[in-house]
């Protein structure tokens, strides 16, 4: 493990997020991750940021609700395009993620939800803001065209407490 530089990942986190997507864990009972492909690198109030978003009938955004933090977990040396594909069309509610298709939940060092061990590079997250989307909100064009079913998500604001890599 080391520690990096938030900031000097971004390229490589924002490369993976537009191609393939990242893995987004919750802690709890049992673990959940999803693949998210719309997430943002920021810093607002004086803190590094990762917006994470999350539509609410999916099943960790109900784990989101309840937690306090969350961990993202970005394919570094292999694309694991498989078990992203598999993590964002198979829901929590059905199966455990973790059990047998090829992803390992091991500790974070900073926060309950567990990181992708088959993943490089790691952020862990404390919950900051949760900010629901509407209509009202957006602009209209944007949400037609993105948003034909009003399905909006919800934005989860996420200190990064931690930014590291277990490539070795």
């Amino acid at each position: 493990m080391k520690e990096l530089d938030y900031f000097k990942q971004a390229e490589q986190i924002m490369e993976r997020l537009a191609h393939g997507g990242v893995f987004l864990t919750v802690g709890g009972e049992r673990p959940n991750t999803m693949t998210i492909g719309w997430g943002a690198v920021s810093y607002v109030w004086n803190k590094p940021v990762f917006l994470a978003l999350v539509r609410p009938q999916r099943f960790t955004h109900a784990l989101l609700e309840k937690a306090d933090s969350f961990t993202v977990s970005v394919p570094t040396l292999h694309p694991l395009r498989e078990a992203l594909a598999y993590a964002g069309s198979v829901s929590g509610r059905d199966e455990n993620k973790f059990d047998g298709h090829g992803l390992t939940a091991v500790p974070a060092l900073k926060v309950p939800a567990p990181i992708v061990a088959e993943c490089g590079l790691h952020l862990e997250c404390k919950i900051l803001l949760r900010q629901p989307m509407t209509a009202a909100q957006m602009d209209g064009q944007l949400a037609a065209s993105v948003y034909p079913a009003a399905d909006f998500h919800e934005m989860y604001f996420g200190q990064v407490l931690a930014c590291y890599t277990t490539d070795e």
